[in-house]
């Protein structure tokens, strides 16, 4: 094998996986049955290739769901958390998080359950974006919670994960578990209100 065709290989693999988690993100808001054949056809790649890939749909949808909490944290990275108030950030850090879920509900409701073992692992991204931000509320005395931000930050996204779950139970409004969770979130940093 050349050193030229190796690169290549790999290079061809990143596509054909993008294009399948591209493809299941787009047939599963409108197809919730769609099988991994219908999956391929519609990613361009054989049943042979999304199989070397994913073995089982449990595999693809751990994948998809991953594919979802990168592209909640490459906001976060866009958002600039560095800029302002740290409560200002952290509220910003909300909205992008609520904008992602009402964006990605069509896919997760339909996705269903994941094993809750990849959880933990799949907010990684989201507290490494975090942690800079409420470490930085802390040693500025804004944040007042007097914890540690690994704590705050897991329980900002515990917090997060709550009131998801409120919406998509029925229990509350989308607007109602916004706000909750804004209101949730402030106090558990210990943060000002807004305009105070």
């Amino acid at each position: 094998m050349s050193a030229v065709s190796e690169p290549r290989r790999r290079a061809d693999a990143e596509r054909s996986r993008a294009a399948i988690l591209d493809a299941a993100l787009a047939l599963l808001p409108d197809q919730p049955g769609a099988g991994m054949s219908a999956i391929a056809a519609a990613a361009g790649v054989s049943r042979q290739t999304i199989y070397a890939h994913f073995p089982s749909r449990d595999d693809l949808r751990v994948a998809v769901a991953d594919r979802l909490a990168a592209t909640t944290a490459a906001a976060m990275s866009d958002a600039d958390l560095t800029a302002g108030s740290p409560t200002a950030a952290l509220l910003r850090v909300l909205d992008i998080s609520w904008r992602a879920f009402e964006a990605n509900t069509p896919v997760m409701r339909n996705l269903g359950p994941v094993a809750p073992k990849d959880g933990y692992a799949r907010h990684i991204p989201v507290t490494d974006h975090l942690l800079p931000l409420l470490r930085r509320g802390l040693d500025s005395g804004e944040f007042t919670c007097g914890t540690t931000p690994e704590w705050l930050a897991t329980a900002i996204v515990t917090v997060g994960a709550a009131a998801k779950q409120e919406v998509k139970s029925g229990r509350m409004t989308r607007p109602e578990a916004e706000a909750a969770l804004r209101e949730s979130v402030l106090r558990l940093a210990g943060a000002p209100a807004p305009g105070t």
